[in-house]
């Protein structure tokens, strides 16, 4: 029997699919293999949702403007995103992950914490035990690589699998951790953002190994409870367990328009869209939203958001949109926008929380429970309300996200 070496108290995987989006399609379509592939839309308006491997080495990723990434690639090939594929696919991914550890923690579609600690006894060092998880991947899914980093926290695992891949199998030995993060430069600490990152550089901390050595009260009274955070991670202790049964704590929906639009009437119409599809997604998964927030992107990317609680959990699409609409009140900036986003916030188990309503909350209910049994059947498209007939402005990809902490399989 293989005894786990006294300096592991834990083994923590984590996966992450390469370049998943990309890579699905690529598997499809073996025309595509070798080639640079970019998920999204071709349209002036949209952006990358995934590059390939092929592509990188142009300066292509993720998040960029389509435009953009086709002039340093021109010979990429443009792939319109297909999420029902995606999910079929990560549902299979997370099925292999759950037959290795009981303690699987998502984190999106293509990438999971796992906690190994005590299967080395039946299946092997954490390096056996890796690869195996690797080659059952590949297997499950027909040719899709993940990349695996391991160690005794989550910090530590999730850069090793960032800086081993593609295809990679990266293990930080605890005893090794605190050297191997300190020549890494503070973009690798978990939650330091650009600004962050900028505030670091100029108080002369350049590398984790800097914070590391640093002394907490001065990080403290320079970076508040963050500085504390990073002086933490910097030196290998993160607490944070795996949690298998946290669920999603928001679902937005967010679409980038083809056209620019200005008048509050054009984006209340694109809101009342999302909310009737989040609220769908919400009745299917019997969750309830405590709030909404609204988010609009202007024509030179800068991204507005506002926010407010609903009067009472809701899984309706009117009260989200009603909801929405007067948080168009609080933004000052006149237009035009190129995305408009709205996104349900703080979701609870409608089993537990659900009230009875009103009269005209249970007519809203059949109706919209109604309009999800067609939907199911015959397509979104198929019934609209009057409303949302004369909507003339067409979209880039539709962005539906679940706010993962963990996204529900």
């Amino acid at each position: 029997m293989k005894q786990l070496p006294r300096s592991w108290d834990r083994i923590i995987f984590h996966a992450d699919m390469d370049a998943f989006y990309a890579a699905v399609e690529q598997l499809d379509n073996p025309e595509l293999q070798g080639k640079p592939v970019l998920i999204g839309s071709r349209s002036g308006r949209g952006v990358v949702l995934t590059a390939s491997y092929e592509a990188r080495p142009y300066r292509v990723g993720s998040a960029m403007p389509m435009a953009v990434a086709l002039k340093r690639c021109p010979q990429a090939v443009v792939i319109p995103p297909r999420f029902d594929r995606y999910t079929a696919a990560s549902r299979r991914i997370m099925e292999v992950f759950a037959h290795f550890s009981p303690e699987v923690e998502p984190l999106s579609l293509d990438e999971a914490f796992l906690n190994m600690s005590g299967a080395e006894h039946l299946l092997g060092t954490p390096e056996v035990m890796a690869r195996d998880l690797k080659n059952a991947v590949f297997e499950a899914t027909g040719g899709l690589r993940v990349s695996v980093g391991v160690s005794h926290i989550k910090y530590v695992a999730k850069v090793a699998s960032d800086l081993g891949k593609p295809d990679g199998l990266l293990i930080v030995p605890p005893a090794d951790a605190v050297a191997w993060l300190a020549p890494l430069p503070v973009a690798r600490l978990w939650g330091a953002g650009p600004r962050t990152q900028a505030r670091l550089l100029a108080a002369g901390y350049q590398t984790i190994g800097d914070i590391a050595n640093a002394d907490p009260a001065t990080l403290e009274a320079r970076f508040g409870a963050m500085g504390l955070h990073f002086h933490a991670l910097a030196n290998a202790r993160d607490p944070r367990r795996i949690s298998s049964s946290r669920r999603a704590s928001s679902m937005g929906s967010d679409r980038t328009l083809n056209t620019d639009i200005v008048s509050r009437r054009d984006i209340e119409r694109h809101l009342q869209r999302s909310a009737q599809r989040i609220a769908r997604r919400l009745r299917a998964k019997g969750l309830l939203a405590a709030g909404v927030r609204v988010r609009l992107k202007t024509t030179n990317f800068k991204l507005l958001s506002r926010q407010a609680s609903l009067s009472q959990p809701s899984d309706l699409a009117a009260d989200l949109f009603a909801a929405g609409a007067g948080l168009l009140n609080r933004f000052d900036h006149a237009g035009p926008f190129r995305l408009v986003g709205l996104t349900a916030l703080d979701l609870v188990d409608g089993s537990s929380e659900r009230q009875l309503g009103l009269l005209d909350q249970t007519r809203a209910r059949m109706l919209e429970t109604t309009l999800d049994a067609v939907a199911a059947r015959f397509g979104d498209n198929a019934l609209r309300r009057a409303a949302d007939v004369d909507t003339v402005h067409s979209y880039g990809p539709n962005l539906d996200q679940l706010d993962q902490d963990c996204v529900e399989h």
